[in-house]
């Protein structure tokens, strides 16, 4: 069945970096637009970056912006989310999540249709 396959994360030490993957199985992603996201305990879901099914458009939510980045291989159906000199305020569980809908970055709940099953970052020393 078609879904969005996420690796990486885990634990690092403040300062770090690690990638987070999100690979297409029974699907190819290079329709398809990406968008990253996080959730802490207690706090409302945040996008992190989205990117076009081209990879020609990218944003990334200014909290983050000198530090994370996204991208896409379409030849390997599968987008990275790149996070630098991570910072306990970067522990969450991130998400990624597929949209065909014509929508760079839409809404969470109405604008995707596949999500990965969520990872966990957590950032301490």
């Amino acid at each position: 069945q078609a879904q969005l396959v996420q690796s990486g994360g885990g634990l690092v030490q403040p300062g770090g970096s690690l990638t987070l993957s999100c690979s297409a199985s029974e699907f190819t992603l290079d329709t398809y637009a990406i968008g990253w996201f996080r959730q802490a305990p207690g706090k409302e879901r945040e996008r992190v970056a989205c990117i076009s099914a081209t990879g020609g458009t990218r944003n990334v939510a200014d909290s983050v912006r000198e530090r994370f980045s996204i991208s896409k291989d379409n030849t390997k159906s599968t987008a990275y989310l790149q996070m630098n000199n991570l910072q306990p305020d970067d522990t969450a569980n991130y998400t990624c999540a597929a949209t065909n809908l014509g929508y760079v970055c839409p809404n969470y709940n109405w604008g995707y249709n596949y999500f990965g099953q969520g990872t966990q970052v957590t950032v301490s020393s």
